[in-house]
Order: structure tokens, then C-alpha cells, then sequence
């Protein structure tokens, strides 16, 4: 069957309301929906969360970082953990495990992984850009960037399901398909991303920042939550294996940004920042 005719298929069961979760990431959604009750039980979440290894260690390596841990000193337990990062910053982190936990175990690894270490480098620049340039909440770009690719991550974990809809070399052989028109993917695409966000209660901002990424056009200096997640995304060095043939390599979108801004600030913001980048990109991976 033809990608296209696939991937339609596949966005139309979405839009119905016919989403699959893995079991793994069911336990997990169970968690986030805890955390979003200001009133819940930070022991009976911690519990939960301490049953729940991937989130644990994610949690803990999180809570590390230096972005979170400015005192150095070593957090060594779930509780700790939970108590410096918040149940908000919690929260996030379970949606993050949720976004890894949709492809599953199926075989193609080496692309999850790609994926997730691109999502991980977009959520911690985001972090970093939120709070140096753009002046957006912090915690939200990083979950916004944590989130931003959760259709291929969904779209992965169908694929047994639609045999043929991701073949090959991905780089390659998806985003320069005859088969697809770049219009049609696109609305699909978006279409199955809002209805996986609206199924797990994203915030309509980061909805739209999300769609921004995809849709809008980069301004400098970034002021909104689609600009911040866009220059994250653009300065990522893990590029999405997903990322259509036609986006600028990253070294040439830099040398263009430095032209357009005229300025040497955000070079030097990101290399103050690189040891905060590194941290929160090796937790998030963790």
C-alpha cells in the first residue's frame, strides 16, 4: 500500500479517537494524571514513581543536572528528587518517558534512539534559550521540546500495524517519497500530533507551539514559545531522522542567524550555557 494512503489511514484512526498506548506507558500515564491533582499524595506518587525504573532514573539524572542542582550536592533517591524538581517539573519528565515508551520495543532502535537524543537536545536548548533569550517559562520549552516529535514516535509504534509505512532509510527513503505529496504529509502529520496531544492534556500554548515549528517562520530575537522551540530545534546537533530533505544544514543556518542578528550574544549565551545544555541533554537521555 502506498505511504501516503498509510499514513492517511493511520491519521484518520487517530482523529477518531482510536489511540494506541503500549502498556509501559499506560502505568506511566497513570502517574502524570496523579501529578496533575495539586492535592495528591506526594508519598503515593513518589511510590508510584519508585515502581517505574525508566522515570526513576530520569528523575534522579534530571535532578543532577546543573540546571537543577546548583549546590553539586548528589541527589541519591527518588523522594529527594522529587522534593528539588517539583510535581510540575515531575510531571514533565513522566510525559518525557510517556514520548519514549510510544515506539515500543519494536526493531528499529537505532531510529528511536536518534529521535529521543534529538527531543532531549531541543528540550534543553529550549530550557536554555527560554531563560537566557526568549524569556519564556523554562519549564515549559523544555517540556514543549521534550513533546515535539511525538506523532513519529507514535507513528512508530503503528508501524507493525501498517506494514510498509516506514521503510528503508528513513532519512532517505520517507521525506523524498514520490509517493507523498509535502502538503498532504504535513497535514497528516499535524493531524495525528494534535490529536496524541489533546488525548494527553497538552496545554493549548504548547499545542500551538508545537504547530508553529512546523508551519511558521524564525524570528529573531525568538519572544514567542514557537520561536524559542523553533531555534532549538534549528540548532540541535542530533538532527530528527524525520526532518524533510529541504531543511538548512545546521551549519549553514548558523552562519545565516549570524547574519540576521548581527550579533555575537547568542553565541556567547550558548557557550555559557554549554555545560548546562550537556547536563540536561545527558539526563534526558538517560
Amino acid at each position: 500500500m502506498e505511504k501516503r494512503v498509510l499514513l492517511s489511514a493511520l491519521a484518520d484512526e487517530v482523529e477518531r479517537g482510536k489511540l494506541f498506548f503500549p502498556t509501559s506507558a499506560t502505568a506511566t500515564l497513570q502517574i502524570k494524571k496523579m501529578l496533575e491533582d495539586t492535592d495528591c499524595d506526594l508519598d503515593a506518587v513518589t511510590r508510584l514513581i519508585q515502581a517505574d525504573p525508566l522515570l526513576s532514573v530520569k528523575i534522579v539524572a534530571v535532578a543532577n543536572s546543573v540546571v537543577f542542582n546548583r549546590s553539586g550536592k548528589k541527589i541519591t533517591s527518588v523522594s529527594a528528587a522529587v522534593t528539588l524538581l517539583g510535581l510540575r517539573t515531575v510531571r514533565n519528565l513522566a510525559m518525557a518517558v510517556i514520548t519514549q515508551q510510544l515506539a515500543g520495543t519494536q526493531s528499529k532502535s537505532e531510529l528511536v534512539a536518534q529521535l529521543w537524543q534529538h527531543s532531549a537536545h531541543v528540550a534543553a536548548l529550549a530550557q536554555v534559550i527560554a531563560r537566557r533569550i526568549s524569556h519564556q517559562d523554562p519549564d515549559t520549552a523544555m517540556f514543549a521540546g521534550i513533546i515535539h516529535e511525538i506523532s513519529w514516535f507514535y507513528l512508530l509504534s503503528r508501524e507493525k500495524a501498517y506494514p510498509g509505512l516506514i521503510d528503508g532509510n528513513i532519512a532517505n527513503s520517507w521525506v523524498s517519497d514520490d509517493d507523498l505529496d509535502e502538503e498532504d504529509e504535513l497535514a497528516c502529520e499535524m493531524k495525528i500530533s494534535a490529536a496524541i496531544l489533546q488525548a494527553l492534556s497538552v496545554p493549548e500554548p504548547i499545542a500551538d507551539a508545537i504547530a508553529h515549528l512546523w508551519q511558521g517562520s524564525l524570528i529573531f530575537p525568538p519572544a514567542t514559545l514557537g520561536d524559542t522551540l523553533m531555534l532549538a530545534d534549528q540548532l540541535a546537533p542530533v538532527k530528527s531522522p524525520f526532518a524533510p530533505a529541504q531543511t538548512q544544514a545546521r551549519d549553514d543556518f548558523l552562519t545565516k542567524l549570524d547574519r540576521l542578528a548581527n550579533q555575537q550574544a547568542l553565541d556567547a549565551i550558548l557557550a555559557e550555557s554549554e555545560e548546562e545544555v550537556k547536563s540536561l541533554t545527558a539526563a534526558l537521555c538517560a
